[in-house]
């Protein structure tokens, strides 16, 4: 029997996955909500769970996420946020950012004020705000009627109302002020990430030149790769100084392309996002993101009028699989797209993100298929479900 938050918890005859590769029939040592050691050999004294050769990887972090379990982080609710949360927590995400879409500002700060005490309580990492200063040619799932552009004045204004949590800002920039605010994103300390655009590669690059790191779900809501004029995905995937988010639901963008993307962003620039919306674990039906409707059929959202893709119903341990199953990457790629990197680009990397000691108590036990068997976060089982293994 192990009791859920033990102060000598020992996970046993696992496949851990640490920074320097898997333990095979390794064991990993819990004390209180930080991991105690890690190895291979006779394990220390404690209250043993044996996982029969399960893998153990580090929780996921997931940067981009809008919602889950019909919760929506813009409700500006704090129990449908609580209910996100969770909802994620079961598929593996100990670290979340909650993502808010285009609104006006004013509705984006009540959305933000919703959601302090859950970032205060460690609940949430923080706030991605994913518009309004992107481009009507590339909005995708976003109202085109709140979109504008990241005049100083607005961007100072949101940077008040997030009270220090907005950890990143997603934007176009080739609206007026668009590197301006770029750069002023970067000298607050918030990840200026480059999505839903239509700049050619020259903006681009000035964007990235001003502290832009991050490329907002690439592929998706961006210019296309053209052989003359490689815009933003050329650009964004090209630059060692960007980290490219993959929406790796298989839906967003075929196996091959995650293949394509990831190999050649390589381990310390590939981050798996979900963007998650409300349906996330939930029934087909109708749903909302932000202020537009949404349609979910099969498990894929879009926009009833137009088709398009509106967020997604995935969840970051489906991401891990489909990384290894569908785009045919290693384990050891997964982990550091879906944990390692997202962890040191939200520079949390000290607490979370990797199974060593001294490091937070967060990690996924996953069975031969990758699929949860049990989820740790701060060294408790979530919802108090310990792994049963054969």
């Amino acid at each position: 029997m192990v009791v859920n938050g033990s102060d000598n918890l020992v996970l046993t005859g696992g496949r851990i996955h640490c920074p320097d590769g898997m333990l095979a029939d390794g064991w990993l040592s819990v004390s209180g909500e930080r991991i105690s050691g890690v190895g291979v050999g006779d394990p220390p004294p404690g209250q043993h769970l044996d996982l029969g050769g399960a893998h153990v990887v580090p929780g996921f972090v997931d940067i981009h996420c809008h919602g889950g379990g019909g919760g929506s982080f813009t409700s500006a609710d704090p129990a449908e946020a609580r209910t996100a949360v969770e909802t994620h927590r079961r598929h593996g995400t100990t670290t979340l950012l909650a993502s808010l879409v285009s609104a006006p500002p004013n509705e984006l700060a009540d959305q933000m004020a919703a959601l302090t005490e859950l970032v205060t309580d460690g609940e949430l990492a923080g706030i991605h705000l994913e518009g309004p200063f992107i481009s009507e040619a590339r909005c995708g799932a976003h109202d085109p009627a709140v979109l504008r552009d990241p005049d100083a004045e607005v961007v100072e204004d949101l940077l008040k109302a997030g009270r220090g949590h907005i950890r990143m800002v997603t934007l176009a920039p080739e609206l007026t002020g668009g590197i301006e605010a770029v750069r002023r994103l970067s000298e607050a300390g918030v990840i200026a990430a480059i999505g839903h655009t239509d700049a050619v590669a020259e903006r681009v690059w000035a964007a990235v030149d001003a502290g832009a790191t991050v490329a907002t779900h690439l592929f998706n809501g961006m210019r296309p790769l053209h052989h003359r004029e490689p815009g933003p995905v050329g650009v964004l995937l090209d630059d060692d100084r960007v980290t490219v988010e993959l929406i790796c639901d298989l839906v967003h963008l075929h196996p091959d392309v995650v293949r394509f993307a990831a190999r050649h962003a390589g381990p310390s620039r590939t981050v798996l996002v979900t963007d998650a919306m409300s349906a996330t674990d939930v029934a087909d039906g109708s749903y909302r993101l932000g202020g537009l409707e949404v349609e979910v059929k099969d498990g894929v959202a879009t926009l009833p009028d137009s088709g398009s893709l509106a967020g997604s119903t995935l969840t970051m341990d489906a991401a891990f699989r489909n990384l290894v199953h569908g785009a045919g990457l290693g384990i050891a790629d997964a982990v550091a797209a879906t944990a390692t990197r997202p962890a040191q680009l939200l520079g949390v990397d000290g607490d979370t993100g990797a199974l060593r000691p001294g490091l937070s108590a967060d990690a996924v036990v996953l069975d031969d298929d990758l699929r949860p068997l049990g989820v740790l976060r701060r060294g408790a089982w979530a919802d108090g479900h310990v792994p049963k293994v054969a």
